[in-house]
This record gives structure tokens, sequence and C-alpha cells, in this order.
């Protein structure tokens, strides 16, 4: 064999690796990894090419909305682009969505000394019905938004993690950080 690394096809065993956006209609692909409602967390393993499960919420908190991740995307924490889907009813692990970027809650984890980016993007799933007429973050209002923001930091604070919610942006900030994430995967 050469010295060329031999390039994996995306298949239904490596969800990570379709693509970033749906070519004909450009809208963005995400892969579920933890549906709205789940106390579960799961987590696609790469190695495996397995969704297992990462932790088990405490009672009473549970994922508000569907969570996956961007494929062929390389975020700043070194997992894919994270995505939280708004739509009607839970997806369930694996299920490759077609959504609209509708803004990005910017934050960053860790301590003092480590910080480390750790980005959420926020979409809306695009033949769902409840969010139909949301094309901004700022359509969600500000109570949501703030709600959405505290999971986020309440989530991380039962791994003992610091979790800052620097500021919400629109969909244009948020396809700029998917860009970035699809050119730093391509470059890995």
């Amino acid at each position: 064999m050469s010295g060329k690394k031999k390039k994996t096809k995306a298949s239904v065993g490596n969800p990570s690796l379709l693509e970033s956006l749906d070519p004909d209609e450009a809208n963005l692909q995400v892969v579920i990894e933890t549906p709205k409602g789940s106390r579960n967390k799961y987590a696609f393993d790469e190695k495996q090419r397995v969704f297992g499960l990462k932790k088990v919420l405490p009672a009473g908190m549970e994922f508000p909305y569907d969570f996956g991740f961007v494929p062929s995307t390389l975020a700043d924490d070194g997992d894919p682009t994270d995505v939280l889907v708004l739509m009607d009813e839970p997806a369930f692990p694996g299920c490759v969505l077609q959504c609209r970027i509708v803004g990005i809650i910017e934050g960053e984890q860790g301590k003092k000394e480590k910080l480390e980016r750790n980005d959420r993007v926020i979409a809306v799933e695009k033949e769902n019905h409840s969010f139909a007429d949301i094309h901004h973050i700022k359509d969600l209002g500000k109570t949501f938004l703030r709600e959405l923001e505290d999971f986020f930091v309440n989530y991380h604070e039962l791994s003992g993690e610091k979790y800052r919610v620097l500021r919400a942006r629109g969909p244009a900030s948020a396809m700029n950080r998917v860009r970035d994430g699809m050119r730093a995967f391509k470059n890995k």
C-alpha cells in the first residue's frame, strides 16, 4: 500500500462521513444521536460504528429537543459540529434529517486554564409544522432561548464542567461555523 490514507465511503455503518449539506436543496444534514425527551445521552462511536450510551441524565432532566451532529465536520472541541433540532416529534439515534439553520448558541467549556469552544447550532427540521415560521434564532423569543441556554449550562454541570454561554447569533454566523467545521474535517 502507498503512504496515502484510504478514504472510507459514507454508509449506514458510518454516518459521520455523510455530506454536511444536502446537494439538491442546500439543507443542513443532521445525524440524530439523542432524541427529544430522552434521559439517555447517546453518541456515535466512529471506531466501532455504533451509537452507544454516553451518560444518563438524572430524574427530571431530559433533552428538550433532538440533539445530533453535522456529518463531515470537525468543531473546536474535536467532535463533529453539534446541532439541536427543533421539530414536532422526536427522531431516533442514527436518523438523518434535512434542516434549515436558524442560529447558533456560542459557548465555551472547561476550566479557566483550558477553555474550549463548544457551540450548538440551532436548526429546524424542514418538514415540521410547529416551528415552520422560525427562520432566525430571535424568532424563538427570549424566554425560549434562555431555557435552551440553561439546559446546556446544567447539562455540563452534571459532569462537573463549566459551560458559559457567550452569545446567540443568527443563521449566517451558524452557517459560517458549519463551513469552518467542513474545512477542518477535510484538513484532518
